[in-house]
This record gives C-alpha cells, sequence and structure tokens, in this order.
C-alpha cells in the first residue's frame, strides 16, 4: 500500500482556504499555488538520505550533512503544475526539472499524453511528481507509468488537493509511489471536478477561466 500523507500544518491548510475562495484573483492565487507547493515539498522531503561531507567553517574543519547521491528532479505536470515547481525550485534552486505533458479527454476523462522531456540522469535521482489537483487519478497514474517505463524508480507525487477516488486508483496502481496531499476533499462530481475543490486549478493559475 502506498504511503499517503494528508498535510494538517496550519499554514497549509490557511493558504489552501484562500485558494478555495471564488474571489481569490489570479495573481494571488498563483502566489499561493508556488507558497502551499513549497510547504508540501519541505514535508516530502523529509526523509532524503543524507551523506557527510567534511568543510571549513571561518572557524574549523567540520562533519556536515548534504543530500546523497545525484540530488533531486522536480516534474511538473504540464500546465498547471508549473507553478508547483517554481514554489519548489525556491528551496531548491539546484534540482533539475523534467516536463510531462497531459490533457484530459473531456468525454472519456481519460489522459492523453503530448509530450515528454526528462533530464538524461533523471533515472539516478529522486523525482517529485507535481500536479495541483488529484482528481480521477488518470493523470497521475499515466504520468507514473510514463516515467517507471523510462527506468526510474524513486518517485513521489505531490497534489494540493486529492479526491479519495483518485487516492484509490493511484495507490491501486502505484503502491511504490508516496502520495503527499495539501487537502484531502469530499467526493467527485458527474463532470469529475474534486467537491468542494477550488475549480480548475490551471484556468485559475493562467486566468482562462
Amino acid at each position: 500500500m502506498s504511503n499517503v500523507y494528508v498535510m494538517d500544518h496550519p499554514l497549509i491548510q490557511h493558504k489552501i482556504g484562500i485558494m478555495r475562495k471564488k474571489s481569490t484573483s489570479t495573481k494571488e492565487f498563483r502566489a499561493l499555488v508556488s507558497e502551499v507547493a513549497m510547504l508540501i515539498y519541505y514535508e516530502a522531503s523529509r526523509n532524503l538520505p543524507l551523506a557527510d561531507k567534511e568543510i571549513e567553517t571561518p572557524i574549523a574543519k567540520t562533519v556536515v550533512k548534504e543530500i546523497a547521491g545525484k540530488k533531486l528532479c522536480v516534474v511538473p505536470i504540464l500546465r498547471a503544475g508549473m507553478h508547483m515547481a517554481d514554489g519548489i525550485l525556491t528551496l531548491t534552486p539546484n534540482a533539475k526539472v523534467g516536463h510531462i505533458g497531459l490533457y484530459r479527454d473531456e468525454k472519456t476523462l481519460e489522459p492523453v499524453e503530448y509530450f515528454c522531456k526528462l533530464p538524461q540522469d533523471a533515472s539516478e535521482r529522486e523525482i517529485f511528481l507535481v500536479d495541483p489537483m488529484l482528481a480521477t487519478g488518470g493523470s497521475a497514474d499515466a504520468a507514473i507509468t510514463l516515467l517507471k517505463r523510462r527506468g526510474i524508480k524513486k518517485i513521489r507525487f505531490l497534489c494540493l488537493i486529492a479526491a479519495p477516488e483518485g487516492v484509490e486508483k493511484l495507490t491501486k496502481a502505484h503502491p511504490d509511489v508516496d502520495v503527499y496531499i495539501g487537502a484531502l476533499d469530499d467526493h467527485l462530481n458527474e463532470k469529475g471536478y474534486i467537491v468542494p475543490g477550488l475549480g480548475d486549478a490551471g484556468d485559475r493559475i493562467y486566468g482562462t477561466k
């Protein structure tokens, strides 16, 4: 069974509450996406492996900790995941970035892939796959499957809002992937939108609603 972590930090809950408001402006919504993603990422990166490294401070030599291995890679699902990636890069600006393009067919609600570009050494890195919404779970499932086909094994999925249906689908399909959720909502409506949700994240980020 996947490890599913629903955030309970007061700052995350407060900021998501503002994002849910219909009256929140595009500018403010966009900023909040980055801020909440950064806070979720802080929790999701808690158990990254560390290694000792000897350095010299202005006073003396000492041994410090640094993230071990080939480090990190952030992979947003286009287009809405881009601003989540911005928040994550604030904390780890040296992380590499990949992109996966998926859109949801409005009739079947199934994801359709149209783009994938990853760093050459992505299979050696800790991958943080990000998308604001985990609704039906189709896009996240397809993106993780795509990553695995490219030999990537260390994958964590981060989202702002999730529906129980999407969590169930994702954890059944990928029990080896840790899932980090800003807020777990009630259900999906007949159109596949999360209730109460916050609307279409991509439209609200880019002002295209």
